[in-house]
């Protein structure tokens, strides 16, 4: 069913636990493979990798090239990209099969998950809560709350491009119409609310148009 594509630069702080989230998913038969896209990592992130049954591509430096890199292995009809920070919410396979269940690939749609912050003070709750409202509002889903979309559809709109905010731009592609916000959290370590708060603000200035470049210094 999917794929599941994680692009990685030395992320042996987070793999582990990322992993340990789609452990229910593969056991059920949900996930059928799992894509370490690296981007030449120099700590143990290949080591944990391996160890869990994980197909490691190379790739560039850029996310962007990782997730590319990723979903051109990618055997499934359905791709899920994820970040390594990020672990989804157990019972989110059975959600997302029932999603995929009631999806005709002659109309493809996508889905991402609910932003969650695995931290229990008040500044994790309103960023929960603005990035609630900013789906809501513009269905603009970010990296970090997972993007499950049939492979089909992405190889038609092009995939990943080379960009500062590749998932932004991907996920504009796709259009509001063809997203669904999953009731299951894509749940982030704590330590990326200051990361999350900048890509906020990167989206607001690609917005705007601001040069590549620029966004990617900024990055």
């Amino acid at each position: 069913m999917i794929s599941v594509v994680i692009p990685t630069h030395n992320a042996q702080e987070s793999l582990t636990r990322c992993f340990d989230s789609l452990i229910g998913a593969t056991v059920h038969g949900v996930v059928r493979e799992v894509i370490v896209a690296d981007g030449g990592s120099t700590d143990d992130t290949l080591f944990i990798a391996d160890a869990a049954g994980a197909h490691v591509v190379q790739a560039g430096k850029s996310r962007a090239s990782q997730l590319a890199a990723g979903a051109k292995a990618a055997r499934s009809d359905w791709i899920l990209f994820l970040h390594p920070e990020t672990a989804l919410d157990p019972g989110w396979d059975v959600e997302a099969e029932a999603f995929l269940s009631r999806v005709a690939l002659d109309r493809p749609r996508a889905a991402a998950f609910r932003f969650g912050v695995d931290d229990f003070d008040a500044r994790s709750r309103r960023l929960e809560a603005m990035v609630a409202l900013r789906c809501w509002l513009f269905k603009l889903p970010y990296g970090d709350q997972g993007l499950l979309v049939p492979k089909r559809l992405y190889n038609r709109l092009g995939g990943y491009r080379d960009t500062a905010m590749e998932d932004v731009d991907l996920v504009r592609r796709i259009g509001a119409r063809r997203l669904v916000m999953l009731r299951a959290r894509a749940v982030n370590k704590a330590e990326t609310k200051t990361r999350a708060l900048r890509e906020r603000a990167l989206a607001i200035l690609h917005a705007l148009h601001l040069p590549t470049g620029v966004l990617a210094r900024l990055r």
